[in-house]
C-alpha cells in the first residue's frame, strides 16, 4: 500500500468502529499507532525532498534572471555598435531564458502547493495519532478495572461477571471523517504544432519590438 493511500485510510478511519469490531482492541490500537507513526516519518521525508527541490529551483531561477539581464545588456551594446545581427541573436537568447524562467516559476508554485498540503496532512495525522494514544491509555485503564472486578467477584464466589462488564464502554460519538488528497503534480509539457508556431511568431514580434526600442534608445 502506498504512503498516500495509507494516509487517506488512516485519516478517514473511525477508530471507535475499528476497536468495536476487534477481538483484541489493545493489539489493534497498538498496530494503528505504529502505522500512524510510520506514515508521519514518510510524510516528513517527502516534505524534506520537496524542500530540497525548492532550493534547487530557487538557484536555477536566480541564474536565469542573471542570464536575462546579461543578454539584455549584450543586445544594447550590439545596437550601440551597429551590430543588429548580434543584438537580434542576444534578444532571442534572452527570450529563451525568459521562457525557461516561466517554467521554473510554475514548477515552484507546484512544489509550494504540495508542501502546503503535506503540512496539512501531517497536522491531521498528528491529531489522529493523539486520539489513538488517548484510546490506548483508556484501554489499559479499562482492562485493569475489569481484571480487578473479576478477581473480587471470584473471591466471594459471585456469579460470573456479566458479559456487559468485560465489553468496552460505548465509545465517543463518531468523529468527522477527514479527507486528504495529495495531488500528483506533473510538469507541464510545452505545446507543439500550431500553438508552437504561433508562439514563435509572437516571440519574433516581441524581439522586433525590443530591437526597435533599442534602436530608438541608441539613436
Amino acid at each position: 500500500m502506498g504512503m498516500f493511500s495509507r494516509m487517506s485510510d488512516i485519516v478517514q478511519a473511525n477508530i471507535n468502529a475499528i476497536l468495536d469490531k476487534a477481538e483484541d482492541p489493545a493489539k489493534v490500537i497498538k498496530l494503528l499507532i505504529q502505522e500512524m507513526e510510520e506514515t508521519l516519518v514518510e510524510l516528513r521525508s517527502v516534505a524534506a525532498t520537496n524542500l530540497a527541490e525548492k532550493k534547487q529551483l530557487q538557484r536555477q531561477v536566480s541564474k536565469l534572471q542573471q542570464q536575462i539581464a546579461a543578454w539584455q545588456s549584450k543586445a544594447t551594446l550590439a545596437v550601440e555598435k551597429n551590430r543588429e545581427d548580434l543584438a537580434r541573436a542576444a534578444l532571442v537568447e534572452k527570450h529563451h531564458s525568459q521562457q525557461s524562467l516561466s517554467a521554473l516559476v510554475e514548477e515552484q508554485s507546484v512544489i509550494d502547493e504540495s508542501l502546503t498540503k503535506i503540512q496539512s496532512d501531517m497536522g491531521k495525522l498528528q491529531d489522529k495519532l493523539v486520539e489513538a494514544r488517548a484510546k490506548q491509555k483508556s484501554l489499559v485503564v479499562r482492562e485493569r478495572s475489569v481484571a480487578v472486578r473479576m478477581t473480587a467477584k471470584n473471591k466471594v464466589h459471585s456469579v460470573k461477571i456479566d458479559d456487559a462488564i468485560i465489553r468496552f464502554e460505548q465509545y465517543e460519538r463518531r468523529i468527522d471523517d477527514l479527507e486528504s488528497q495529495v495531488d500528483a503534480y506533473d510538469l507541464v509539457e510545452e505545446s507543439h504544432g500550431l500553438n508552437a508556431q504561433f508562439d514563435a511568431l509572437e516571440a519574433e514580434s516581441q524581439i522586433e519590438q525590443e530591437l526597435a526600442a533599442l534602436r530608438k534608445k541608441v539613436a
